[in-house]
């Protein structure tokens, strides 16, 4: 057999080609991603012109025609150009939100006693981020302020009636203090709560076990209003006269066992994530029933289910807004009863204060998950990077 006839070998050298676009350039992504066929540079221009006009168009109502300083509901029906828009749609109305921006982050709460609960923020604040900081030191000592301090020097100081400070109903509490203590008591108190009872549901005590079951298949069983409406409406009946318990105090209790319930499930998710070998390993060391638990397989069920924790503080955190049923108001009911002021009751008023509810929301919610993101990633040990 000749060389001629060997037909699959090559007989020159293919030509050099360019170097391809890496995938890391904002280029070599773009082809890969949006460009890479016709269909997809076609769709790719024809959302990136309805996102493109969608974007300037909000950014044009949010900022550039919106109504920024004023009194009273004419200045929103009036645009940069000095133009009367009588349908008040040119643009958003922020000297709404300026006026009441005070309570919408405390409510009704007394106007000479503000730095009370700016004292509570500053605190909380200052004691939560470096917690949130893994090379912070004595982070015990912070747990122990954070957790424990903080939740009892805010009762006293913002209910008051002690040391000479005037007494201030938890009915006139509102707006963003109440959300943010609703659901910062809710996930102190969730957390813990959730473990006992997930741990209870896998006790080999029948006791235990089916009292945990129960528990959390009827709280679970039940949607959140349901529980703020018996903690509201039907607990005081069966309390002696003068023995009622405060609203704020029941909202607290109330929500704290709904999430306790849903955060049971969570860990005991991550309880049943992990292999036989680890509590077989723990029993060989000779460890106690809570030694195990607390030294070996409770971090690693609580790593694994991070995500499901974080998304059920979130949630919690947006479930707040359902105490409006008891007649107290978080941040997004303060925003809608505003709706009603004369003095600023244009079409334009609803949808910029929603907007502003839901931006200050998704802030907190978005700080959330990001914050999870990095605990994840710094906890991750099962792969090098």
């Amino acid at each position: 057999m000749s060389e001629n006839n060997v037909s699959y070998l090559r007989q020159e050298f293919l030509a050099p080609r360019p170097a391809p676009l890496s995938d890391r350039s904002a280029i070599g992504w773009a082809r890969k991603n949006l460009f890479a066929s016709p269909l997809d540079a076609v769709t790719t221009i024809i959302f990136g012109v309805i996102i493109v006009w969608f974007a300037v168009s909000a950014f044009d109502w949010l900022f550039i025609s919106a109504v920024w300083t004023g009194e009273g509901r004419a200045v929103c029906a009036t645009t940069v150009q000095g133009g009367i828009q009588p349908d008040g749609w040119s643009g958003a109305c922020w000297a709404y939100v300026g006026d009441w921006f005070t309570q919408f982050m405390v409510g009704s709460y007394p106007r000479d006693q503000l730095w009370r609960p700016i004292l509570i923020a500053v605190l909380f604040v200052g004691l939560l981020a470096p917690m949130l900081v893994p090379s912070a030191p004595r982070k015990g000592l912070n747990a122990l302020l954070l957790l424990v301090v903080l939740p009892i020097l805010a009762y006293v100081l913002l209910l008051g009636g002690w040391f000479g400070l005037p007494h201030v109903e938890t009915s006139q509490w509102g707006g963003l203090m109440v959300t943010l203590l609703l659901s910062f008591v809710g996930i102190v108190v969730s957390l813990p709560f959730g473990i006992v009872l997930a741990l209870g549901r896998r006790s080999d005590m029948p006791i235990v076990r089916s009292a945990s079951i129960g528990f959390i298949e009827l709280v679970r069983g039940v949607p959140l209003i349901t529980v703020l409406f018996m903690a509201s409406v039907l607990l005081p009946l069966f309390l002696t006269p003068g023995n009622n318990i405060d609203k704020f105090v029941r909202a607290l209790v109330g929500v704290s066992i709904f999430a306790s319930a849903y955060m049971a499930e969570v860990i005991r998710g991550g309880l049943q994530a992990i292999p036989k070998g680890q509590y077989e390993g723990a029993d060989s060391l000779g460890l106690t029933y809570w030694q195990k638990m607390i030294l070996i397989i409770m971090p690693q069920a609580i790593k694994l289910v991070i995500p499901g924790i974080v998304n059920t503080f979130i949630g919690m955190f947006k479930d707040t807004s359902l105490v409006s049923i008891i007649n107290m108001y978080d941040l997004l009911g303060i925003v809608k009863a505003s709706f009603g002021d004369a003095s600023w009751l244009t079409p334009v008023t609803p949808l910029t204060g929603l907007i502003f509810a839901g931006f200050v929301f998704w802030l907190f919610c978005f700080g959330m998950s990001r914050y999870s993101a990095f605990v994840e990633r710094r906890l991750d040990r099962g792969h090098k990077r």
